[in-house]
């Protein structure tokens, strides 16, 4: 028997729906989730933004994946995260994530998705490394990622100019071969 590779314990992946853009919407009023997750000024989007983004999604594309991350409990949408600019003749992707509402971080719920995500990316997708990048600021998603198997391969210095002051983006990376070590080591 297949088990699911989209569902944990916690959260499952599914697709998002346009029915998730009013709640999409208010988390991209808030500049704190805003400044966790890009580098353009931390200014709300409107909701036509938002649909031509999700139009843009909907659109058949062999490059992306972008998947919903939903309670098992409530089926309530908590987050997104994305394998995008994949190159199928590297077998490489990035990845991103973001959970919308503050009260849903720190509860496991990004780590379960990242590594339902990672399942998908390494067997069912067969790349063989992921990346992603993070502003030197992002402690928790840095320690994240460490804890995940990722590796610090480098920095963009002062990349980001925040209140004064500037931030690297780091880049990590991570390689089928270490996340199945890192999952035998788990077993």
């Amino acid at each position: 028997m297949i088990s699911s590779i989209l569902q944990g314990e916690k959260v499952k992946l599914n697709a998002l729906t346009e029915d998730d853009l009013n709640t999409i919407l208010e988390w991209y009023q808030d500049p704190v989730f805003l400044r966790l997750f890009d580098a353009i000024p931390a200014g709300p989007r409107s909701i036509a933004s938002l649909q031509s983004w999700f139009a843009e999604l909907t659109t058949t594309t062999t490059n992306q994946y972008v998947f919903a991350i939903r309670t098992i409990e409530s089926n309530q949408l908590i987050g997104y995260i994305e394998l995008d600019g994949i190159l199928w003749n590297q077998r490489v992707t990035g990845i991103s994530i973001a959970i919308g509402d503050e009260k849903n971080r720190g509860k496991g719920y990004g780590k379960e998705a990242f590594e339902l995500a990672l399942q998908f990316a390494f067997h069912e997708l067969n790349l063989r490394r992921v990346q992603l990048t993070v502003f030197s600021y992002n402690q928790s998603a840095i320690q994240l990622y460490k804890k995940l198997g990722f590796t610090h391969e480098g920095s963009y210095r002062e990349f980001l100019d925040r209140d004064g002051k500037t931030y690297d983006m780091l880049l990590f990376g991570l390689l089928k071969k270490e996340w199945e070590q890192n999952l035998s080591r788990r077993n």
